[in-house]
């Protein structure tokens, strides 16, 4: 890590409270390892669909814009120049130029259409055009109980206006850069592992709280450890406790009684704090509408998601937002 980014990241984290070394030291000890799929040419219409796999994959719009529509929900998302898409438990997914666009499977389309010697792809009509670098992770991206506070799709609106974005701007701009040299695969890389790095760094960092006291799935029983996970990898589902005993096998008293002597408190209200750390994440290192964030962990709109977020928090999430930017 640069000089300049480790400032950053340790006045960061000073600002996280409880402190936590232990916390500090998982976040440095994340190295994600990237491979380049392609960079996509797209002229419009365009549109690919990408299955869900076990594989974490990611997007970054180089130029131009499009629309990324997950297979497991409703959820979808304007992605214009600069955004960057992780989809860390490899949700399948359409990516197209419009909402309206008929897709194919990308696998089709690279049949159709090999890659050129640089690794380019072209597809598509005569509209306009968008560049997306497309891209997998090698191994493992996360332990299984950070990948389970991340939401299906994290997306970061790279506009100028978060922390985030502004100090990996330069890196953003090389991944633009449309040199075809040798080796530039390889360059291209290396350049996303450190940007989705501090991405992954600086949006965990904010669920500190979440991470140190909440239980891992792995210590707790398995229905308990079940339901944490559908409750953290889904919390935009309408879970009841009667709903989430159905789902691993046992009665709803049992369940509620199990859950509360393992994570020390009740299903639902857990289920808060899972939704809470997610916005707060969303809040510092996104432009997302507040409420736009509130759909996006699970509240019907802004006012019940700004009460929740300020009785956990002790702020509005727009004073939060403030804090972590210029």
């Amino acid at each position: 890590m640069s000089d300049r980014s480790s400032v950053l990241y340790a006045g960061l984290m000073s600002r996280v409270s409880p402190p936590s070394d232990d916390l500090a030291e998982v976040l440095k000890a994340i190295n994600v390892r990237s491979t380049i799929l392609c960079r996509s040419h797209f002229t419009a219409p365009w549109g690919f669909r990408v299955d869900g796999s076990d594989l974490a994959k990611f997007h970054i719009v180089l130029d131009g814009a499009a629309w990324l529509e997950l297979d497991s929900s409703a959820e979808s998302h304007r992605l214009d120049t600069g955004a960057i898409v992780l989809l860390p438990r490899g949700t399948g997914h359409v990516v197209r130029d419009d909402p309206r666009t008929p897709v194919r499977h990308l696998e089709a389309i690279l049949t159709d259409h090999p890659l050129d010697s640089a690794g380019r792809l072209r597809y598509g009509g005569d509209g306009a055009s968008t560049t997306v670098l497309c891209g997998a992770f090698e191994g493992v991206l996360l332990p299984d109980d950070m990948t389970d506070l991340l939401p299906a799709a994290l997306v970061l609106d790279q506009d100028g206006s978060s922390r985030v974005t502004r100090w990996l701007q330069p890196i953003a701009d090389l991944l633009a850069s449309d040199s075809t040299a040798p080796g530039d695969a390889a360059v291209l890389a290396k350049v996303a592992d450190v940007f989705l790095t501090e991405f992954l760094r600086q949006y965990l960092a904010q669920q500190e709280a979440a991470l140190v006291h909440l239980p891992t799935a792995e210590g707790a029983s398995a229905p308990v450890a079940a339901a944490l996970r559908l409750m953290r990898r889904d919390p935009r589902a309408q879970w009841t406790v009667e709903g989430l005993a159905r789902q691993v096998g046992m009665s709803r008293t049992a369940f509620a009684t199990r859950f509360r002597d393992s994570v020390g408190e009740p299903p639902l209200s857990h289920l808060t704090r899972v939704r809470l750390s997610q916005g707060a994440g969303y809040l510092a290192t996104t432009s997302r509408t507040i409420g736009a964030i509130a759909r996006d962990v699970g509240y019907d709109n802004e006012s019940s998601f700004s009460k929740a977020f300020k009785r956990v928090y002790g702020c509005s999430p727009g004073a939060f937002r403030t804090e972590w930017s210029p």
